[in-house]
This record gives C-alpha cells, structure tokens and sequence, in this order.
C-alpha cells in the first residue's frame, strides 16, 4: 500500500470538500490513487444523499439571473431547496444556487433540460452536483422548480424579496416586457411591477391568461351569493358581470392598482412610461416563486 501523506490528504479535502478521515480513507481504499480515491468519495456523497432523499426540503433560496445584454433578453428564476434555512446562510450553498440560476438562462429556465445540463466547472449534471453537495454539506437538498421569460426585444427585469445574497432569497419575481424603447426605462419599469407581484401576488398577467377553471368557478360563486338574496336571474346575471369586474382588479396584474402610488392600474403605469421611454410597451407576463410554497412537511421527521 502506498504511503499516505498529510499532503495527499490535505489536496483530497480541497478537491472533494469531504472531512479529513473520509479522505484519509478514500486514499487507503484506493491505494493512494487521488482521482480513485475522489470517485470512491463522490460514490459516498451520493450513498448519503439516497439516505437523505427522504427529508423534506423546504427551506433554501429561491434565486434569479438576468441577460439584457442584447436587444432582447432572458430571465431565469429557480428554487433550490434544503432542509433547514441554517443551510440557506451557508455561504457554499449559495454560491451553488447562483451557478444554478446562471446556468438555467441557457435552457431559457426549462427545468429538465437545467437538470441534464453540466453544471460549470466540472463534468457532472447540475443533479448529479447537487447529490454530491448533499454529502458535503449533510443536508437533504434538490433543484425543485425552474421558470423562465424571454423578450426578442426588450428587457426582463427581476426583484428577490427577503434577499440573504446576491440575487437570492424567500420570494423571486420576473417580469417581461417587450419594446424598442429605452432599455433602462424598461428594466427599471419592470423591477418596480416586480416589486408588486412579489407583494400582491397576481394570478395571471391579463385576463386572458386566467385559466377558464378559476373564472368559471368564480362566476359559480357569485352566482350562487346573488341568488341566495332572492334577485331574479336578469338580474343575477348583472351583479355576476359586475362582481366579476372586481374579481379581475384582485386577481390581474394589469387591472390590479399599482402598490407603489395606491391609485394608478398597473396597465395605465406601463402605458404612461411607454411615453418615457419612446416606444409602446407590452407585458409579456411575469413568473413568480415563494420559496417551499406547497410544499408538505411532516412534524415527526428526523
């Protein structure tokens, strides 16, 4: 057996990030052989992390990253999560998570494709690395959710809520918008909508993009409020229209007021900025995340 040096078990730590007696024994099970001895470990990285899989991770960052470095633009946002927000303050935690959210803007934020692509400076999968940091950091962790907006021109602007670094933290918001006009009036137009979506939470962008269930079920509702007061259907049929007015100025971003002066709609906003910045401005939608929203946790875990 070759001798193994304090040397030899110093570089393995630097390599791996695994504790000293771990390395010490990667290098005696594999005769000192150090790309052996880093495979052995990385095999016990992810031996901890199928004994960990079971916890539930609902803490962590949600994370976002931007490109409005051309006429157009991307925006990324991603949640990883972890078991306890202790891991959330880790400073290597972090660093992973803002690779992860630079990375998803080549796969325009689709998830699978995030999970499958190789994540920087190395030759594994972004799942495969996060397996691995899960037996150096000892926590249950996974890439749970990934979205993404891309303008052809325009800009993509983002906003972290509860930020603990760079780019990251409880609630993550994008928001597209598509014009020829001054790209510093849009990112900082879109940052400031951003802001609201993060705080008033909308359902969807216009009423369009409302999903026909929710409307419909909304109408039910109302319907059933109206008719519980003795109207007669003509006039049910009105209240309905009208409540459901009220319905689309909660519920949709453009019809929403905008928070930040309390009267102006959200779309009279972009239309007065369109004048700022010298061209019509369309919301292309938004994409919001709330770090661990609808995840179950059991109390009796471990």
């Amino acid at each position: 057996m070759a001798g193994i040096t304090a040397a030899m078990v110093k570089e393995l730590r630097d390599a791996s990030g695994a504790g000293m007696m771990d390395c010490k024994t990667a290098l005696k099970e594999n005769d000192g052989d150090m790309q052996a001895a880093v495979d052995w470990l990385r095999k016990k990285g992810l031996s901890k992390a199928a004994k960990k899989a079971g916890r539930t991770a609902a803490q962590g960052l949600v994370s976002v990253a931007v490109d409005n470095s051309g006429s157009g633009a991307t925006g990324v946002v991603i949640e990883v999560n972890s078991e306890t927000d202790f891991v959330a303050r880790n400073e290597l935690f972090q660093s992973m998570v803002a690779d992860v959210a630079k990375t998803a803007i080549a796969v325009k934020g689709d998830l699978d494709k995030l999970r499958a692509t190789t994540f920087p400076g190395g030759d594994k999968s972004v799942d495969e690395h996060i397996a691995e940091m899960v037996g150096k950091i000892g926590e249950n962790m996974a890439l749970r959710r990934a979205n993404g907006i891309t303008v052809d021109e325009g800009a993509v602007a983002s906003y972290v809520h509860g930020q603990v670094a760079p780019g990251a933290g409880k609630i993550g918001v994008l928001v597209g918008l598509k014009s020829s006009g001054d790209k510093a009036v849009l990112e900082a137009l879109g940052k400031q909508i951003a802001m609201h979506v993060a705080a008033v939470s909308p359902l969807a962008a216009t009423i369009a993009d409302l999903d026909s269930d929710v409307v419909n079920k909304e109408k039910e509702i109302l319907a059933d409020q109206a008719r519980a007061s003795g109207k007669p259907e003509n006039i049910i049929e009105k209240m309905v229209e009208g409540r459901l007015r009220k319905f689309y100025e909660e519920s949709v971003l453009l019809e929403q007021v905008f928070v930040i002066d309390g009267e102006t709609k959200v779309g009279k906003v972009i239309e007065n900025a369109a004048k700022e910045a010298g061209s019509p401005i369309e919301l292309v939608g938004f994409e919001r995340l709330e770090l661990g929203d609808g995840v179950e946790q059991s109390d009796d875990e471990d």
